[in-house]
């Protein structure tokens, strides 16, 4: 650990330690510009792709709205409603609203911690580009005839075969899977990179509000996100291979699928809301040029958030006959949220008020107004609804439909807006124009209250939600017209900032339009394409304003790491809390292999949809072996030594162990897979409490002898056992032990086998998945088994390869580590398995 206590305020560097900079961090060129990895350029890839779905999107919603602009309106029919109404909701919710906040990180995050760049950049740009192909591909089924009908949260038995035939649905569930694997390593990038690439100094007590809210938001991915998956991955099963666990009379239940959907959608509104309210936490303190009132109580308030989101799923399904204790119990939580919003809402009018200057008045302040207002009225229907007597009321009205618009488009769009007008100087050579920023703001805010304020009205008098259309006479026409006229409003205040971005955006990294805020934060120091020339050490909150030089100095490289002293991309890697430097980290440049990866992985998924089976099957071993190439060319190893960077302190090139940036991934990606795994416990234990009597009670020949649990549990030991010794006879550099291969290779064996005699075990019975719940919920744990077990089974080859090549050895053994780690959690996921599906049924038989 390395103790810095002071700035390095060096001399000015060699001119040619800038030019090794640059020529590290150099952008390819023509069309391999698409390889770039740089998170400036990915990052506006990312947002300008996510913009591009609002904009799709909103034309769908104007595209409803003039269909319910008049009583009997046939201007589509009700089949290509349906589509629509899905697709618009779908869009919104898994194509723009959390990709926008992931790229925003992406490419903010960076900037702010004064980073060269978040740990694995190739791992965004992967995202990024799955993103990219599996949403283009989702929306254009619209087009097609081939668009899903059964809404954006697509409830079962509606969606089952019987009742949606054809590839409509599947386009839904694999789809929406793929993209939020894509969101997952998104989220991954993002906990390792604020966790870990802090510039010197920078505690958690001083991050920048927005770091906080992205770590949230990414944990937040990490435990909501693979719920839905699950959901996803059953129902999609269900429906290609006839496993029942939403059919009733099979033993399976509807109602499986909203609380698994639920868990993660009431959540998302979270997901989506906490980074933007990071934004806004950005921008107030700049626009009233004082510190944010209430740092602290900001930061508690947004864990709170998160926290309380986990407890609110069954708001969503007050009509659907729970017990009177859960209804009470989620009433209750659903409105005790509403305390941690209201600490921010509050915090962010004392910062306004205590300004010792007039708060300035910008497009960035409006927009900041604006929401205020906006989530302010949706916060308060939310109460409303979360009282459960009115929400038997209004369920499934246009009151909703207003409560969640008010609350996303409140809390998401008009930040996501504010932030376009406040930071784009940091990445284009002209501001937008504050003219026409003032008419998009009173364009938007006159807009979306009169499309969405009636919709209150209009539920509270009956209209129920997705109709496609209605009857004259009831009261209705006045409000719809009114709601229909304020859409256009709304969409002409979006074209009008979509033409002041096409006349005056000029993406650059370097010559960029300065800070015209006069910010305190870090993302304001002078940039290139490395981000910051020298990571500066930071002593406070707002670092420009206590030291009105630091961005000359950076500029001059008189803090850490002013070169490229690896002649490699690469920035420093700090302690978790106080964020102490500990190594440097040589990250990878542009290449192939994860563009390949994306769009064949891609591919795969939207083959699947077709059923095109082999083909698919094609793509993903293109994929799985483009992911391996890649792989190959990250572990560096220890060759460079310590290099200095600045103030006397060296630091080492490589790091394995738990000080690793891969170590921290792999667990963190291990939390998702738990978090997957739970969600199942939770659907077999469900199952079993609504459907006792299809389940195998005790006694039942369904239920395999001891034998083939005990001989299971005997052999993931073994396996366990191999891979710990193969880490104590790990060699010296450059040693040899020839038994380390075979022992590899012995662990994925007996993982393997352990799999396989569990499902053999189950089938001698005469277990069938497509028998009753039981028997679906029983297979499907050997699903998730196998997930990891081919994970395993890769990463150990990769790691006999690795030491065949002379690339493993106890020093250099990050990837025999990542393999380990994930080893472990395989053996115990499978060993919580047995207990579940072998001693629970005995048990409670």
């Amino acid at each position: 650990m390395n103790e810095v206590r002071e700035l390095p305020n060096e001399a000015p560097r060699p001119a040619n330690e800038l030019e090794e900079l640059e020529r590290a961090w150099k952008l390819p060129t023509g069309f391999r510009l698409i390889t770039a990895v740089n998170n400036q350029v990915i990052g506006i890839l990312y947002i300008g792709i996510a913009f591009l779905f609002f904009l799709l999107a909103g034309v769908l919603g104007v595209i409803m709205r003039t269909q319910l602009a008049v009583p009997e309106n046939d201007l589509v029919s009700q089949d290509l409603f349906n589509q629509i109404f899905t697709v618009h909701g779908t869009t919104m919710m898994f194509l723009f609203a959390v990709p926008a906040m992931e790229a925003l990180g992406v490419l903010l995050l960076p900037q702010m911690l004064a980073a060269r760049d978040l740990p694995f950049p190739r791992l965004s740009a992967f995202a990024i580009w799955a993103y990219i192909v599996g949403g283009l591909v989702f929306f254009s089924t619209i087009f097609y005839d081939l668009a899903p009908k059964g809404g954006w949260f697509m409830y079962p038995p509606l969606t089952l075969k019987e009742y949606s035939p054809g590839d409509n649905a599947d386009f839904w569930l694999l789809g929406i899977g793929f993209i939020e694997i894509s969101a997952i390593a998104g989220a991954i990038e993002i906990i390792v990179g604020v966790l870990r690439t802090r510039p010197p100094g920078m505690s958690l007590t001083r991050m920048p509000i927005f770091a906080w809210a992205m770590l949230i938001f990414a944990a937040m991915i990490m435990i909501a996100f693979p719920a839905v998956i699950l959901a996803t991955m059953l129902l999609e099963i269900e429906r290609s291979f006839g496993w029942p666990f939403f059919t009733a009379d099979k033993g399976g239940d509807p109602l499986l699928w909203q609380h698994l959907f639920w868990f993660f959608g009431h959540p998302e509104v979270y997901i989506i809301f906490l980074p933007a309210a990071g934004l806004v936490s950005m921008i107030v303190p700049a626009m009233a040029r004082r510190p944010l009132v209430g740092y602290r109580l900001i930061v508690v308030a947004l864990i709170g958030t998160g926290f309380f989101s986990f407890g609110l799923w069954v708001h969503h399904m007050f009509t659907t006959g729970i017990p009177a204790l859960s209804l009470g119990f989620f009433s209750a939580a659903s409105m005790a949220v509403a305390i941690p919003s209201g600490i921010q809402v509050f915090s962010w009018i004392a910062t306004i008020a205590s300004s010792k200057e007039r708060f300035r008045i910008t497009t960035p302040s409006l927009f900041v107004l604006g929401f205020l207002f906006i989530f302010t009225v949706g916060g308060v229907t939310g109460v409303m609804v979360a009282l459960v007597p009115l929400d038997f009321q209004v369920h499934d009205t246009y009151f909703v439909v207003a409560h969640f618009h008010y609350v996303l488009i409140g809390g998401m769009v008009f930040p996501l807006f504010a932030t376009f007008y406040y930071w784009i100087p940091m990445v284009s050579r002209k501001m937008l124009s504050e003219r026409l920023g003032r008419w998009v703001f009173w364009l938007m805010f006159i807009g979306f209250n009169v499309t969405f304020f009636p919709m209150h009205i209009t539920g509270l008098i009956g209209m129920p939600r997705r109709v496609w259309t209605y009857p004259d006479g009831l009261g209705w026409n006045t409000l719809n017209m009114v709601s229909t006229v304020g859409s256009y409003i709304l969409a002409a205040g979006v074209a009008l900032f979509v033409i002041d971005l096409f006349l005056r955006f000029r993406p650059t990294m370097e010559n960029n339009a300065g800070d015209p805020w006069r910010a305190g934060t870090l993302e304001w120091l002078p940039t290139g394409a490395y981000s910051a020339r020298s990571i500066p050490f930071v002593t406070s909150r707002e670092p420009l304003w206590d030291n009105p030089n630091l961005g000359t100095e950076v500029e001059e490289g008189r803090h850490f790491l002013p070169g490229a002293p690896t002649g490699e991309r690469e920035t420093i890697v700090t302690s978790p809390v106080d964020a102490k430097p500990q190594y440097i980290i040589r990250m990878p440049g542009p290449g192939w292999a994860h563009l390949v990866a994306a769009v064949f992985m891609a591919a795969a998924f939207l083959l699947l949809t077709v059923k095109l089976v082999t083909i698919a099957l094609i793509c993903a071993v293109i994929s799985i072996a483009a992911c391996i190439v890649w792989g190959w060319q990250l572990d560096h190893g220890p060759g460079k030594g310590e290099v200095d960077i600045g103030a006397g302190i060296k630091l080492p090139t490589y790091m394995a162990g738990p000080r690793s940036h891969a170590w921290w991934a792999m667990a963190v990606l291990i939390l998702v897979a738990s978090s997957l795994y739970i969600a199942y416990v939770f659907s077999y234990l469900y199952l079993w409490v609504v459907s006792p009597e299809v389940w195998a009670p005790h006694g039942s020949p369904d239920l395999p002898g001891f034998g083939w649990p005990l001989g299971t549990a005997l052999l993931l030991i073994a396996g366990t056992g191999s891979m710990v010794l193969v880490r104590r006879m790990l060699p010296a550099p450059g040693g040899r032990e020839p038994a380390i291969p075979p022992m590899l290779a012995l662990a994925a064996g007996c993982l393997l086998a352990a799999f396989l005699a569990e499902v053999w075990g189950h089938w001698m019975t005469g277990l069938r998945p497509a028998q009753n719940s039981y028997g679906a919920m029983v297979y499907m744990a050997s699903v998730l088994n196998f997930q990891v077990v081919f994970a395993c089974v890769v990463l150990a080859g990769f790691a006999i390869a690795r030491y065949l090549t002379g690339k493993l050895d106890a020093e250099r053994r990050v990837g025999y580590e990542n393999a380990a780690l994930l080893y472990y959690y395989a053996a115990g996921q499978m060993l919580l398995g047995l207990v579940l599906v072998h001693g629970f049924p005995r048990l409670a038989g």
